[in-house]
């Protein structure tokens, strides 16, 4: 424990970047990659509608995501600043609460997703012939919510203590669980579609169970008791103040997803819904690194401002955001090389490939700026400062995006809701950027420790 505080306040900040990040790096992209075999099995094994059923689906899950974060990334923050300020109970404390507050939720999510289920795949745009698929991977993801919302946020919990290779181990586990399960689920006892959602839910029971037992071992800097799994309410405004910047991203993502996943149905056909699946599979891969990047970022971040060791805390973002942009530019190189090669791995429908590979350039000619998009606004949460952080979070889907595909449509049929995306992260990384350079006046404000070996 004393040598994770010390190396968290001490360490040169580059050093200290890259062994806090590259766990989580290494961890996001396997875990992406399961997202990516996923997608590729059952398009190669169940068609183009399966693909435009996972891709209905897929805001669905993500809302389960955006619950989990709220908890996760909330309590990660006050657990960070608590033992940067050396108030280990604390932490303790809102760790405990954490475990609490999300398995009731995740519960509740999964009773009112497996009651509602047909209606929300119709709201989410699935037509008739893509809801078939939409609600056999669904409802077996909703009856497994509960370990899919418990390893995310106990992950960033684990993070904020210090011990990112751990939670590296527990999204490997799950992550190589799901790729080994996947063809036996969707091919050797020919479940397509759902078999990649049984095969997805006991991906998580393995993180979950690989993470309780970490917690019972005592091995954790936190010292967990049993009365600590009584939520302290005193800490919830504050988790979910912070947290809500997370959810708010996934959810706004989602309520995106509801109108361009109906614009399509209405401007364009199930190809384009299937097209739209493997583009956000394809970005969700590449911005891996990225959220790995900031998950390392984070404790650095909140335990140094705890401290008010504000040098420490702007160097980390300055390389952050420089290592961010590199990710993000090496991303869009590829895939405008190979846009034909990519769509080709999920399905060989020609019509697909071709119209999916002129799509992609369009929507990722954005896409070296949203590596420091990301660092940006990511910022905030680990700060502690909650209203800015909700704010640029809504900034690309519900201030910018939205409207464009509400509006671009109506001149330009099909291809304004493609090129909404590209207009609407320039201007979403512009108001980012406006406003990291306020906070970074503000921190230079701050009484500060400059601490040897940035």
């Amino acid at each position: 424990m004393q040598n994770r505080t010390y190396e968290l306040g001490h360490e040169p900040i580059g050093r200290l970047l890259f062994k806090y990040s590259l766990p989580s790096i290494i961890a996001m992209m396997v875990s992406s990659t399961y997202n990516l075999v996923d997608a590729i099995f059952v398009g190669q094994g169940a068609g183009t509608l399966a693909l435009a059923g996972l891709a209905v689906a897929f805001p669905i899950q993500m809302f389960v995501l955006a619950i989990a974060q709220v908890v996760g990334i909330g309590s990660s923050s006050i657990i960070s600043r608590s033992l940067g300020a050396g108030d280990h109970r604390r932490a303790e404390r809102m760790a405990g609460t954490s475990f609490s507050v999300v398995t009731v939720l995740s519960i509740l999510l999964a009773i009112i997703g497996l009651v509602f289920l047909h209606p929300l795949l119709k709201i989410f745009g699935a037509t008739e012939n893509v809801l078939p698929y939409g609600a056999q991977f669904l409802s077996v993801i909703m009856g497994g919510c509960f370990f899919f919302a418990f390893a995310i946020s106990t992950n960033s919990i684990v993070r904020a203590e210090g011990n990112a290779r751990l939670a590296m181990s527990s999204m490997l586990i799950g992550a190589i669980t799901n790729i080994v399960l996947d063809p036996i689920f969707i091919f050797g006892l020919k479940m397509g579609i759902r078999g990649a959602a049984v095969a997805t839910v006991l991906a998580n029971v393995c993180s979950t169970l690989f993470l309780v037992r970490y917690y019972l071992s005592g091995k954790s800097m936190l010292k967990i008791r049993w009365a600590d799994l009584m939520p302290d309410i005193s800490l919830l405004p504050e988790m979910f103040s912070v947290g809500m910047s997370s959810f708010t991203r996934v959810a706004a993502g989602s309520i995106l997803a509801i109108i361009m996943n109906n614009s399509i149905a209405y401007y364009g056909s199930d190809l384009h819904l299937a097209i739209l699946g493997i583009i956000n599979r394809i970005m969700i891969f590449f911005m891996m690194p990225m959220f790995g990047l900031i998950q390392g970022l984070q404790p650095i971040v909140g335990f140094n401002y705890g401290a008010r060791n504000i040098v420490r805390v702007k160097e980390a973002i300055r390389r952050a955001s420089v290592t961010a942009t590199i990710f993000s530019s090496v991303a869009f190189i590829i895939v405008m090389s190979v846009p034909r090669l990519v769509f080709h791995i999920f399905n060989s429908d020609p019509e697909l490939v071709r119209q999916g590979a002129d799509i992609i350039r369009v929507t990722i000619l954005w896409l070296p700026f949203v590596g420091f998009q990301i660092v940006g606004a990511s910022l905030f949460q680990a700060l502690g400062r909650a209203w800015p952080a909700l704010f640029l979070s809504m900034t690309r889907q519900v201030l910018f995006l939205a409207p464009l595909i509400l509006t671009l449509p109506l001149v330009l049929g099909l291809w304004g809701i493609w090129v909404s995306i590209p207009i609407a992260d320039g201007l979403s990384t512009g108001v980012t950027a406006l406003w990291v350079m306020y906070e970074m006046r503000r921190l230079s404000g701050l009484s500060s420790v400059d601490v040897p070996g940035i």
